[in-house]
């Protein structure tokens, strides 16, 4: 596998989240509008955002662990049982921590 190549796809990945989460916080941080059912047909988009902007902060959080296991020579072992995840898993899943098996 090459290191080299899952580094830079998960650098790549965690640059568009960043960029996503600003342009989250953009629109959330946009003053309410006056009328009242504009505003409450806002407050459900802006749900929408918030659960959007929660889980791309925590496959943030992965990459950067992932980032971190390549720093430390520890990409591509589960981090449960020690045994190598599939090549096939981390084309897949470049962030992914553990084997197909210990992830069930």
């Amino acid at each position: 596998m090459d290191i080299a190549a899952q580094k830079q796809i998960l650098l790549a990945r965690r640059a568009e989240l960043a960029a996503n989460l600003t342009e989250i916080e953009h629109q959330l941080d946009a003053p309410a509008t006056k009328d009242w059912e504009d505003r409450a047909s806002d407050r459900q988009g802006d749900e929408v955002l918030e659960a959007l902007g929660h889980a791309e902060h925590n496959e943030m959080i992965r990459i950067d662990a992932a980032l971190e296991r390549i720093e430390t020579g520890e990409y591509g072992a589960c981090a449960k049982c020690g045994n190598d995840i599939s090549e096939a898993r981390l084309k897949l899943l470049p962030d992914a921590a553990l084997c197909k098996d210990c992830a069930v």
